[in-house]
């Protein structure tokens, strides 16, 4: 059966309700978007309302409002915000409300912007929203971040594409990685879930005491694992009891890192969009858990920035592996975005942990006496390659191998693409 563009947005919105945040019955919601985004959201807010939700709430965002603040304020106005900023989104977490957040930013639109300016702002709402960026890092509440096709970025990932061109091909592209091509997506999701549950079960046994990664771009990293990790993957069961897929897609298992048990070299795979910028060439040596020597071929100074806000930032707080082989690698496209990027190649992530990564580690002095970092950042840049190897390492420096030229040899492995259920 061949599906019209209609039929695959509807499946995608009830994907988004169904699998992404599972909304029960008199569940809450909150979906935010770009403006763009209109006739998805309209989509999701029936669906939601279909699912039983008594409560479903909108707020649209504008990028360019955001450069407009950056190209024309004073440095008063960059440095300013209302004590009452995050008072909305703490009542709502609070409040248990779900959240749908949609992502299809320019990934280079604050390239001309001074990079020290967007710094401070980041620094300001990162604190700001830290009570809510803590709530959901720890999945008080079930939520879900995913993606839709908007010009500026399709622009971006198909520069060679007329506009109208551009925009279909990315909106192909995000219902095939998020199997809402699919004749019942939600099967397919279940099937794809089953397998990484497998796969974190098989690490969680193991707890190795590190990783060994190594690719043929240079990097050369052994990260530590924090004591008593907890490798993650596919859905996760909030603390409200309701299970769901915090990202679609997902190909990633991923768990944290010890922050001062990281040495060696990592050399990036991909650019990383950050800040409104776009940073390329990234290579960082860490010793002690702390990165002491930063350098990038693009975007150096927005990279320095991001390392510099807080004591936390410049230590790792994930770490996550990816086959090369993912369906989001299999579409051969750069998507410039990290919610796609990350799900391509295995990856680290500068800043906070996630508490869940360590057991008891809603307890902070628990989180910390294990080794799990803090920061009011958390940023993934990717490593992997068809090339990388991964090794484990256990306490007495036994090696086993668990990836081989960017394929797992462990483990529950994926099927064929199209053999889901579902397909």
């Amino acid at each position: 059966m061949t599906l019209s563009f209609d039929d695959k947005l509807a499946r995608y919105a009830e994907l988004l309700v169904r699998t992404g945040v599972n909304l029960p019955r008199g569940g809450k919601l909150l979906v935010q978007a770009p403006l763009e985004a209109a006739p998805l959201v309209r989509l999701v807010v029936r669906a939601a309302y279909r699912a039983g939700a008594v409560d479903v709430r909108v707020l649209y965002n504008d990028p360019q409002l955001g450069l407009a603040l950056f190209e024309d304020g004073t440095d008063e106005a960059v440095e300013f915000l209302p004590e009452w900023h995050a008072a909305q989104r703490e009542a709502m977490v609070a409040d248990g409300y779900a959240s749908i957040g949609l992502v299809g930013e320019d990934p280079s639109l604050l390239a001309g912007v001074d990079p020290g300016r967007i710094a401070r702002r980041s620094k300001l709402m990162a604190q700001a929203m830290k009570t809510v960026s803590e709530a959901t890092g720890g999945f008080e509440v079930n939520w879900t971040v995913a993606a839709m096709s908007t010009p500026e970025w399709a622009a971006r990932v198909y520069p060679n594409l007329p506009g109208e061109e551009a925009v279909a091909r990315l909106w192909d592209d995000i219902f095939a990685v998020t199997r809402a091509d699919r004749t019942d997506p939600v099967a397919a999701w279940d099937a794809h879930l089953t397998r990484l549950e497998r796969l974190t079960a098989y690490l969680n046994a193991k707890q190795y005491a590190a990783l060994h990664l190594r690719s043929e771009l240079g990097t050369d990293l052994t990260v530590g694992l924090a004591d008593n990790h907890v490798w993650q993957g596919g859905a996760e069961t909030a603390r409200n009891g309701v299970r769901g897929v915090p990202n679609l897609p997902t190909d990633e298992v991923f768990t944290a890192p010890h922050r001062e048990r990281v040495d060696g070299v990592a050399v990036a795979s991909k650019p990383l969009s950050a800040r409104g910028q776009l940073i390329g060439g990234i290579r960082v040596r860490f010793e002690g858990g702390r990165a002491v020597e930063i350098s990038a071929e693009q975007g150096e100074d927005t990279l320095r920035g991001l390392v510099d806000t807080d004591e936390g930032a410049g230590r790792l707080g994930e770490i996550a592996l990816v086959p090369a082989s993912a369906p989001v690698a299999q579409t051969g496209t750069l998507f410039l975005n990290t919610l796609f990027d990350e799900n391509a190649a295995s990856h680290i992530a500068f800043g906070r942990c996630y508490p869940t990564n360590v057991r008891d580690g809603e307890n902070p002095e628990a989180l910390i006496a294990a080794g799990g970092n803090d920061s009011l950042i958390h940023v993934d840049w990717m490593l992997g390659t068809p090339g990388t190897d991964v090794d484990g390492v256990t306490a007495d420096g036994t090696r086993e191998p668990l990836m081989r030229g960017g394929e797992w040899v462990v483990g529950d492995q994926p099927a064929a693409p199209g053999a889901e259920a579902g397909a």
